[in-house]
């Protein structure tokens, strides 16, 4: 079980969010974060991103995805309209980061994201949004507008206690780097992407 283990206020640039640490002791290195933002009104359908932990993305601005754009674009989102981001430290779509680079170069070798991860006997996507839902309750959120295109997110709301109200795109433009990887994403995961800017 998820237990709030720490809290603070913490200045961004693009605001200041309160962040809580959940996990399920206070020894975890890695625990789940949620980024709220001053603003935000609990009593109401609140905005809420659930974003999975991309290092090459987020940190070494990787052009290979749009992981990196689109959480500065929630962060930003959220500062200006009230909300929430739900961090999951799932990273590699929760195959960890030495299983992402390994899937990376067999993509160098022409496989998509979905046969890379398949080839090394991982699956396709294997993250738990259970936990996102464990934290939203626990921070008392009672119904949400979810700012994803991922379907899954959406099944996870709606299968859960806490009221889907509406869904709010993401949309990133893609590059030539991670314009095969968001094809994957529309073609085999079923993203909510226009031709345009698929994310």
């Amino acid at each position: 079980m998820l237990k709030l283990q720490a809290e603070s206020n913490v200045p961004t640039q693009f605001g200041e969010f309160r962040m809580m640490a959940f996990s399920e002791d206070d020894k975890n290195w890695m625990p789940h974060m949620a980024l709220i933002a001053k603003n935000t009104d609990l009593e109401k359908p609140t905005n809420v991103r659930i974003h999975s932990e991309c290092i090459t993305g987020e940190v070494f601005h990787s052009k290979k995805c749009e992981c990196g754009e689109q959480l500065d674009a929630a962060m930003k989102f959220m500062q200006e309209n009230g909300g929430i981001i739900l961090y999951l430290r799932q990273e590699g779509r929760n195959i960890g980061i030495i299983n992402k680079l390994k899937a990376y170069a067999l993509q160098e070798k022409g496989l998509d994201t979905v046969q890379a991860n398949l080839q090394l006997g991982l699956p396709a996507d294997d993250r738990d949004f259970s936990v996102a839902i464990d934290m939203l309750e626990q921070i008392g959120v009672k119904s949400v507008n979810l700012m994803t295109n991922n379907p899954e997110k959406i099944r996870f709301i709606k299968n859960s206690n806490i009221a889907y109200n509406s869904r709010i795109p993401l949309q990133i433009k893609s590059n030539d780097a991670s314009a095969s990887y968001l094809k994957t994403k529309k073609d085999y995961f079923g993203h909510l992407l226009d031709d345009e800017n698929q994310s």
